[in-house]
């Protein structure tokens, strides 16, 4: 049977700042430019999750898209929605850098564990139209 990847976009916005604490204010405004804005910024996030499996012979779907969209405000972007991710996120470690690179890997993290009768394939996160990450569980 052939394998289907079934993608669900889901927005969220959030504030963030990129700062090693170790490093002077002026190397932190050099290696994350605007990022390192001591009073945060915001982003309006796109994110694109694809699951993949095969298709239920009855109902058609690799999983209910309807579903995927539950889980995925239930386990990310509830918690991630107008917060401050340097601060107000449980599953984001204080010691990580909020980056998109590092979001993506997290939310995997938080998605995988809840799939049934399909495989998380790809987490994708917009930054900005022109920046975005993407994992592959690997």
């Amino acid at each position: 049977m052939a394998t289907v990847y079934l993608t669900r976009r889901e927005r969220f916005n959030a504030a963030h700042k990129l700062w090693v604490k170790d490093w002077s204010e002026k190397k932190n405004l050099k290696i994350f430019g605007k990022c390192a804005n001591k009073n945060f910024h915001g982003h309006n996030y796109d994110l694109f999750v694809t699951v993949k499996g095969t298709p239920d012979p009855l109902t058609g779907f690799v999983m209910d898209a309807k579903k995927l969209s539950n889980l995925i405000k239930k386990e990310v972007t509830n918690h991630l929605d107008h917060s401050n991710l340097n601060k107000d996120v449980k599953f984001i470690s204080k010691n990580i850098q909020p980056t998109t690179e590092n979001l993506v890997i997290l939310i995997w993290k938080q998605l995988a564990p809840h799939l049934k009768n399909c495989q998380l394939h790809s987490v994708k996160l917009y930054e900005t139209e022109n920046i975005y990450a993407e994992y592959f569980g690997e």
